[in-house]
C-alpha cells in the first residue's frame, strides 16, 4: 500500500487523523487476514506552503518541516496509529525525480516553459479516469491551475524552476524543484515498483494529485496501482473539515483534551467513503462506549485465553464478513458491541465460561481495529483499604461514613463502581 502522508507546513488536523485511523485499520485488517503488508506513507517535506510558512516566519524550510513533522508522529501515536514500514521524504528522492521528468520530457509527454516542466495531459490515454471527468471537461473546468505558457488549462508542473530565495536542485531545465504530483509517484515505484496493489489518500486527492500520479505512469508505460481507496471529509456543521477553511481542530487539541482514542472509535463508526461529522456531543458517546469495552476487559481480566465456542467463532466469521465487505466498520462495530453485551449477560447468569469465550472473540476482534481494552493499574494497598472499609460501613448502614469514605477514595484518583459482584475500584 502507498498512503499520501502529510504536507508538514502546519499543526495536523483532524481530518489527516482520520485518513492514518482508515489505512492502518485496513492495514491492521490485512495482516489479520494472513497477509504480509508493505506500507508505505510519505512526508511532504518541500512544498510551497513549508516554503511560505518559513519565509513568512523568517525560518529554514527544514525546520518548518521538521517541527511540524514531530507534531505528526506523536499524534498518530496517541491515536494507536502503527508505524508506516518506510515513510519516504520527498526531498531524498529529488535525484529520481529529475531522471523521471527527463525521462517524460524525451518520450514528448512533456515540455519546457519559462517556469518549469509540464505534462501534456492530453497524451495520456484516458486522463480523468480517477476524475470520473473526460479531458474535455476538466479542461473547461474551475479545479485546473491556469498558466500563460501551458498548453491546456490541464496541464500540471513535473519541475518548477527555482525564483530568488527559494531552496532548489540542479536539472537539465535549471535550478528548481519537483511538482507535488511528480514527488509521490516516484516515491511510489521507487519503493513499491510497479503494480503495486493500493493506493490510498483523502477523497480530496483523488483529483488532481492521484490522477496525476497515475497519468506520469501511464505516460511512461509503467502499471502503477491496481486499487485505488479514498476515504471522506472530516466535516464541521456540514462542512468539509480544512485548513483553507479555518474550521479545523488539530490533533494535538484533540491528544490534549484525551479524546484520541474516542476519536479513533468515532471514525470506525462512519464508512471510510462517507462523510464524518464531529463534535463534542459525539466524542462524548464514543468515550462512553469504550467504557463498556474497558469495563469488559476488568471484568474478564488476563486470564489465558479459554477454548472457542460456537458464539465465539460465528462472531469472528461474521466480523470477517463485514470487514470484507468494503471495510464495513459501522456493521463490525455493531456486532462487537452486541457480543460484548451478550458475554457480560451470560456472566451475570453464572455461564463464566461460555462468557469468557465470548469476550475472548470480542477483545480479539476489537484489536484488529486498533482498539483495546484499557486496564488500569490495580488499586494501592491505601485504596483497598478504605474500600474494605467503606463496604463495613455500608453493610452497617452508615451512609454517612460510607460517603465520607467514597470521597477519599476519589481523591486518591479511584472510581467506586458498584456491582451484583461486589464494588471495585476503577480510574
Amino acid at each position: 500500500m502507498y498512503v499520501c502522508g502529510p504536507t508538514v507546513y502546519g499543526p495536523p488536523h483532524l481530518g489527516h487523523g482520520r485518513f492514518a485511523i482508515v489505512f492502518d485499520v485496513l492495514r491492521r485488517y490485512l495482516a489479520w487476514r494472513g497477509l504480509e503488508v508493505d506500507y508505505v506513507s510519505n512526508v511532504t517535506d518541500i512544498d510551497d506552503k513549508i516554503l511560505d510558512r518559513a519565509a513568512a516566519e523568517g525560518r529554514s524550510w527544514r525546520d518548518v518541516a521538521s517541527e511540524f513533522e514531530a507534531q505528526w508522529w506523536d499524534a498518530l501515536a496517541a491515536l494507536e496509529v502503527l508505524r508506516p514500514t518506510r515513510s519516504p521524504h520527498a526531498s531524498e528522492y529529488v535525484d529520481q525525480m529529475v531522471a523521471l521528468v527527463g525521462e517524460l520530457v524525451g518520450r514528448g509527454a512533456a515540455y519546457e516553459t519559462d517556469d518549469g516542466v509540464y505534462l501534456e495531459v492530453a497524451r495520456v490515454p484516458g486522463y480523468g479516469l480517477l476524475a470520473h471527468q473526460s479531458l474535455e471537461s476538466l479542461r473547461a473546468g474551475a479545479r485546473v491551475e491556469v498558466r500563460e505558457h501551458k498548453r491546456s488549462p490541464a496541464d500540471f508542473a513535473l519541475w518548477k524552476k527555482a525564483k530568488p530565495g527559494e531552496p532548489s536542485w540542479p536539472s537539465p531545465w535549471g535550478p528548481g524543484r519537483p511538482g507535488w504530483h511528480t514527488e509521490c509517484v516516484v516515491m511510489a515505484l521507487a519503493l513499491l515498483g510497479e503494480g503495486f496493489e493500493i493506493h490510498g489518500g483523502g477523497q480530496d486527492l483523488a483529483f488532481p494529485h492521484h490522477e496525476n500520479e497515475r497519468a506520469q505512469a501511464v505516460a511512461l508505460g509503467r502499471r502503477f496501482a491496481g486499487h485505488w481507496v479514498h476515504n471522506g471529509f472530516v466535516e464541521v456543521e456540514g462542512e468539509k473539515m480544512s485548513k483553507s477553511l479555518g474550521n479545523y481542530t488539530t490533533l494535538p487539541e484533540l491528544v490534549e483534551h484525551g479524546q484520541a482514542r474516542a476519536f479513533r472509535l468515532l471514525v470506525l463508526r462512519a464508512h471510510y467513503r462517507s462523510p464524518l461529522e464531529v463534535s463534542e456531543a459525539a466524542l462524548a458517546d464514543a468515550a462512553s462506549a469504550l467504557e463498556r469495552l474497558d469495563a469488559l476487559g476488568r471484568r474478564f481480566g488476563e486470564a489465558p485465553a479459554p477454548a472457542s465456542t460456537d458464539a465465539s467463532r460465528e462472531l469472528v466469521e461474521t466480523f470477517r464478513e463485514a470487514m470484507d465487505d468494503d471495510l464495513d466498520t459501522p456493521r463490525a462495530l455493531a456486532l462487537l458491541f452486541e457480543a460484548l453485551r451478550r458475554a457480560n449477560g451470560l456472566a451475570d447468569s453464572g455461564e463464566r465460561a461460555p462468557a469468557a469465550a465470548l469476550a475472548d472473540g470480542v477483545v480479539g476482534c476489537f484489536a484488529v481495529l486498533g482498539l483495546s481494552p484499557q486496564r488500569a493499574a490495580p488499586p494501592d494497598a491505601a485504596a483497598r483499604e478504605l474500600l474494605t472499609r467503606r463496604e463495613a460501613a455500608r453493610i452497617a448502614r452508615d451512609f454517612d461514613l460510607a460517603d465520607r469514605l467514597r470521597a477519599e477514595i476519589e481523591a486518591l484518583g479511584w472510581r467506586v463502581e458498584d456491582t451484583a459482584q461486589g464494588p471495585r475500584l476503577r480510574r
